[in-house]
């Protein structure tokens, strides 16, 4: 027989001291939710689940080739093999990342004649794609901006723009944007909401393409809202994500931005390189501030850099030489801007080429042609939940519960099966 001093723990009997130190040392992390699944990347799950060989992914907000594989942008593949064969270092940058990257982003939202950066009065920091530039904008207008802590975006907006803000500790609002009932813009409901903000408010701005429903306001619009926003003496705080991808022209892409700093607005701008670049895993970006005086811009960048110390340190390195190595060298900017327009181009025939099938084609009977007046990679379709739903369920066409469509994932091999489907949901 055993003696009892000989007994392993495994083999000593359970006792209800041994059950209060397992409840007492129970996981700390016990009683945290799980949270809900992100909408986006639920569909693309959903789609690689699915083994129909008609299947279409439309959720995905990435640019995809005539063949609907990522596709790198030639410019890009030099652009790195140049950077390998000057085999540089890896040492980290400053605060505020790669000062040749941080002028030629600036001068290509702004433009090389633009007023404040001949002024040197516009105070810049690298960011972590646009996201983290929106970060950086959160952080640090909530610090120190004198105005009230509330952020006015649009409805609907990019679904990170609200927890972004919220995060930093804002209150967000939002102004009309959208008209279901027309799949336009309610220019005059934006102009209301906007006039009843407060004073000071800071007002969301997307400066081209608009995230998610591909509406835009025409240059006009955007010069009624350019005296809206100074007669309130709003904040514009613009997000330009897909400047040069949405109409293939960089410039036309930035009026908005250029035409608000001419006016003499001290905007906010973030911008991103994922889309425009196709550096989406580099994560490439800019947060700057448009100020008054070069004194000012070097005390707004002091805090930009105290802002950005404790978040990441200082940002990634290899995206953004890619970047400032293609914006830098003539004949590679050059090849970067044609091939930045083959891809607005190939979404815009996409357009066109799923509009023409549902009307000229299939006879539909509906009103079709917000497909070619949005503009940039996504599209609203104007349908119903349902109708979303039915297309999932019946077509195996994939995307977002609000009818949300990536034009990119549309090519010449699926874009029949596309308007098929779209004409036997809707009639």
């Amino acid at each position: 027989m055993m003696h009892a001093r000989t007994l392993t723990r495994a083999s000593r009997p359970i006792t209800k001291c041994t059950l209060l130190q397992a409840t007492r040392f129970s996981s700390k992390w016990a009683k945290v939710p799980g949270g809900p699944p992100d909408p986006i990347l639920g569909v693309t799950e959903a789609f690689k689940r699915d083994s129909d060989p008609r299947k279409i992914n439309l959720g995905v907000g990435a640019y995809r080739d005539e063949n609907g594989k990522p596709y790198v942008l030639p410019s890009v593949r030099e652009s790195e093999k140049r950077l390998v064969s000057e085999k540089l270092d890896k040492e980290y940058l400053p605060i505020t990342g790669l000062a040749s990257f941080d002028k030629l982003a600036a001068e290509l939202a702004y433009g090389e004649d633009s007023k404040p950066l001949k002024e040197d009065r516009v105070a810049k920091t690298q960011s972590i794609s646009g996201t983290g530039a929106l970060r950086i904008a959160g952080e640090f207008l909530y610090r120190m901006y004198p105005g009230k802590k509330t952020v006015y975006v649009p409805t609907p907006t990019w679904g990170n723009h609200i927890p972004i803000f919220k995060n930093s500790g804002f209150d967000v609002q939002h102004y009309a944007y959208y008209d279901k009932d027309t799949v336009a813009l309610d220019f005059e409901g934006m102009v209301r909401d906007i006039k009843n903000a407060p004073d000071g408010s800071i007002i969301l701005l997307h400066a081209c393409a608009h995230n998610p429903t591909g509406v835009d306001p025409t240059q006009e619009q955007w010069r009624t809202l350019s005296k809206v926003l100074k007669e309130k003496d709003h904040l514009p705080l613009f997000d330009m994500a897909y400047q040069g991808f949405a109409s293939g022209d960089a410039a036309r892409d930035a009026f908005a931005v250029r035409h608000f700093v001419e006016q003499g607005h001290e905007i906010a701008l973030c911008q991103s390189f994922a889309k425009n670049m196709g550096l989406y895993g580099e994560r490439v970006g800019m947060f700057s501030i448009v100020t008054a005086s070069p004194d000012e811009r070097d005390r707004v960048e002091s805090q930009l850099k105290i802002t950005v110390r404790p978040m990441i340190s200082n940002p990634p390195l290899h995206g953004a030489r890619i970047a400032a190595l293609i914006m830098g060298d003539a004949g590679m900017r050059s090849q970067w801007l044609a091939e930045l327009k083959g891809m607005a181009d190939r979404i815009n025939t996409m357009r066109s080429t799923l509009r023409h099938l549902l009307v000229d084609e299939h006879g539909s009977k509906r009103n079709w042609d917000h497909i070619t007046n949005q503009i940039g990679m996504f599209a609203f379709l104007g349908i119903t939940p349902e109708q979303v739903s039915q297309l999932l369920r019946d077509h195996h066409v994939y995307l977002t519960k609000d009818g949300r469509i990536s034009v990119a994932g549309i090519t010449e091999h699926n874009v029949r099966h596309l308007a098929d489907s779209i004409y036997k949901v809707t009639g």
